[in-house]
Order: C-alpha cells, then structure tokens, then sequence
C-alpha cells in the first residue's frame, strides 16, 4: 500500500539504528560458553543431548532455550580441566556463582520461568557430583537469565567422568516468579514518568467491550492514580477479559487529550514508560495477551497513542484511504520532486548517524584511556573530545529541519490531506527527534557539558515546534 511520503519515511526511521555504544549492556561469559561448548563437542554423547529454542514470531529474539548434554572423559583432558578457570575467569560477568564439590549432601535445582509456566530442572542430584554454575543477565534481553552449569561424578578412581552441561535461557525469576505464583485473576499496569511530569495523575477506565469503552463519559473512570516518587500503578482483579483506557491529566486538573486503549487480561502486568511527548511500552505485552491471534477486544487497527503529552488525535480517522486516492492525483514530476528531497533528508539522517557513532567511539577511547591510567569515571576528559560533535549535531539538526520543512511546504502545496500531514509529522516526531532525545540525555549523564546541554534543548525545541505544527492539524476541521 502507498505511504506518504514514503522515502521520508524511510529515511526518518534511520534513526532507530543508531547505535548505543554507552549503554551499560550485559555481555556473555566468553569463556564459559567456549568450554562448555567444547566438552560437548569433544566428549559429549550424540545420543545423551536436547535442544530447544523459542522465539518471539515478531522480534525473533529468544525468549527461551534449552542445550543439556551428557559427557564422558578423562580427568586431565584439557578441556576438562580449565573449567575452573573459566568460571572464575568469568565471574564478573555474573549476578550468580557457585561451586559444591563431592561430599556436599545438598541438591540443586534451578526454576525456569517463561510465559506458558514454570518448571525445575534438578542440576545436582548426588552427593558425590561435582558441579558449577553461573546466571548472567541476557545481553540481547535484560529481562531473561542465561543459565551455565556443569555436572560430574568421578566414575573410575579419579581417571574418567561422567556428567551433564546445562546451557539455559528463560525469564529471571527475580522478575516474574512473584508474578506467575500471584493470583491468576490480577491485572496489573506499572508505570513510571520523567521528573518533569512527576505531578500528573492518571484515569484508569474499564469496560466489556471496544464500544462500551468509546461510550464511557470522562467521569466515568474506576480508579484515579497519582504519581509517587515518579511511578504510579494500579491492579484489580478480573473474572474475564476486558477493555481499558489509561489517561493523563494535568497538574491543572484538564484531561489529555490523548489516551491509550488496551486489552486488560487477567494475570497480566502492562509496563509502561512516560516521557514528555511519548512513551515507551512492554513491547511484548500485546503477544502474550493474544491480539495478534484475534482474541483481543479491540479492533486491531485501532491507533496507541501517547499519554501525558498534549496531542489531539482523532482515531476514527480514514488516513490510508485517503493517502491512496491523494497519491493517484499527484503528477509523476510531483512524486520525482518528493523523491529528491526524500534523499536530501536521507542523506541528513546518513550525516547524523555517523556523528552519533564517532560519539558512541569517543566514549570508548577516554575509557580505554582512564582504565589504563587508573582513573575512576570520566572527569573533565568528555568535553574536549565531545564539544565538537555536540556543534556538529546542533548543525545537522538545523540543515534537517530546513529541509523537512522544504518537503512539508512541497506536500501542502500538493494539496496532501490533513491526515496524511499529520502522520507525516507524527513519524518525524516519532522516529527522529524522539530518538536523538533519548540518545543526548544518554551522553549528558556522562558528559554534562554546556554545549551537550546546548544541543538537547535544540532538539527538544523542534520537537516542541512540530508537536504545535501537529496540534494545529488535528484542530483544523478535516479537509
């Protein structure tokens, strides 16, 4: 189907590639996972081994996975024997070591969480076993464990093993345990907001169906929730399935204008992250809930929008439709034009993504260099490497918005309708500013210079000025 725009489109998703080279991401036991694999590569019995791998159909990231093989060999083989050394040499990278040796009468089991359930695999079940195991964080999914374990009993006078490798991924149960043991009939939603709309309260509005939901005053809400130390939460049980609303309202008492609708399901927590003029959402909560398998009360075209910023939107809005018959009256010199300033803010996208990854390589040379010279944190090192590129954003930021504007002045004057425009700014406000936004308040925590600070507020100021741009759209009437 035609898009808007199309090439602008794609350029302003870019932006989302961008790199976060300073984000503090979990890595994987290098070495750990190398002997483990070894030993089940050298002595691992090809009869004695289950795998199993579980994907999110739409991410493809692994949510679950199970590697267990058995192996027998020789005390001194050479694989066999550093498996201390790795462990230990690993250890950092662990939120959980340990180490029983023969004699200890205590088993040992480990609980695997996913979606569907719980289970416990038993790691140590004799006391004559030997056994190491460690649990790190998941470096593609915070949110997952990744479990390594080796088992062994000495079955020949201290010449020859046998045991069991364990590699496994699930769910942390720090995080979900709690949450499959409680109430299968709760719904929860836990939200935190940014301190500069940490004095807001939020509606919470519960209906059957998508209809009585819509048919609901602004009074009719079932709970009002204020924000304590920048979160907020509610939860209250159901017997069945149902729809709700989330929706802000202001330090002044006036209701958002924008809201978001979703399924609430019993037995399920919907996460969510409030920032001035968007928010960040569990991503994962619309699978598990069923919607993409149609068992959703809601229409599943029906738009999310931001809470707490103040964008009116009009759901029931006919955008697509509309943007079919608008593109079958431009001229093909008209869509050439659309092309060519498409490239244009293309290639800003292009320019401003390699500032971001010469940034994201600045930030590793001043930690190479503090780590070598004994230096704790950054200190005063940031700023020189960092002030030109700050320039330089600031720069490219005021090149894009001149040529965002050509492209907008070009639609207008094609006569493009009111819904296509405001999807237009949506995504430009979406998937650029926003971006650039979370990356700059990334650096200034670890750089809180002046002209860091400089090119935040430029950025926020775009996005401020087509945040206005969109409001006055969506005051108009439809055209």
């Amino acid at each position: 189907m035609k898009r808007i725009i199309f090439l602008l489109l794609i350029a302003c998703s870019t932006l989302t590639t961008f790199a976060d080279p300073y984000a503090d991401q979990p890595k994987r036991p290098e070495k750990v996972i190398a002997n483990l694999n070894a030993i089940i590569n050298l002595y691992g019995h090809k009869a004695g081994q289950s795998f199993a791998i579980n994907r999110n159909p739409n991410t493809g990231i692994i949510e679950s996975s199970e590697k267990i093989a058995t192996f027998s060999c020789n005390l001194n083989d050479r694989s066999f024997e550093t498996i201390a050394e790795s462990f230990m040499t690993d250890e950092p990278l662990s939120y959980q070591i340990l180490h029983m040796v023969p004699g200890n009468k205590e088993v040992f089991k480990i609980n695997v969480v996913t979606n569907e359930g719980s289970k416990n695999i038993f790691l140590r079940t004799k006391k004559e076993q030997e056994m190491w195991l460690m649990c790190t964080k998941n470096p593609e999914n915070p949110q997952l464990r990744d479990a390594y374990a080796i088992v062994w009993e000495d079955m020949s006078d201290g010449k020859e093993v046998e045991g069991t490798v364990y590699m496994i991924t699930s769910l942390r149960p720090d995080i979900y345990e709690k949450s499959v043991e409680s109430n299968k009939r709760m719904f929860k939603i836990e939200g935190r907001v940014d301190a500069n709309i940490a004095d807001s309260l939020y509606n919470i509005y519960i209906a059957d169906s998508r209809d009585a939901l819509y048919a609901l005053d602004d009074d009719d809400y079932v709970a009002c929730v204020p924000v304590v130390n920048k979160r907020f939460e509610f939860q209250t049980e159901l017997d069945h399935p149902m729809v709700g609303r989330l929706r802000c309202i202001f330090p002044d008492g006036s209701l958002c204008s924008a809201w978001i609708d979703l399924d609430f399901v019993p037995g399920e927590t919907y996460r969510i992250t409030v920032h001035n003029g968007y928010y960040d959402e569990d991503r994962d909560y619309e699978r598990r809930v069923g919607r993409q398998s149609g068992r959703s009360l809601l229409v599943t075209d029906s738009p999310q929008v931001a809470v707490g910023d103040t964008l009116n939107v009009n759901s029931a809005n006919n955008s697509a439709d509309e943007m079919d018959q608008w593109m079958k009256t431009i001229s093909p010199e008209q869509k050439m034009r659309f092309e060519m300033k498409g490239k244009v803010v293309e290639s800003d996208m292009q320019a401003l993504q390699g500032i971001y990854e010469q940034v994201g390589e600045r930030f590793s040379e001043v930690q190479d260099f503090n780590k070598k010279m004994g230096i704790m944190g950054a200190g005063n090192a940031w700023t020189p490497q960092l002030d030109p590129l700050y320039d330089q954003i600031v720069s490219l930021n005021k090149k894009m918005d001149a040529d965002i504007q050509d492209i907008l002045k070009e639609a207008k004057a094609a006569h493009i309708p009111s819904s296509g425009l405001i999807k237009l700014i949506g995504n430009i406000l979406g998937e650029a500013y926003s971006e650039q936004n979370k990356k700059l308040t990334v650096m200034l925590l670890a750089d809180p210079s002046k002209k860091g600070k400089k090119a935040q507020k430029y950025v926020q100021k775009l996005m401020e000025k087509y945040m206005e741009e969109m409001n006055k759209l969506m005051d108009e009437p439809k055209r």
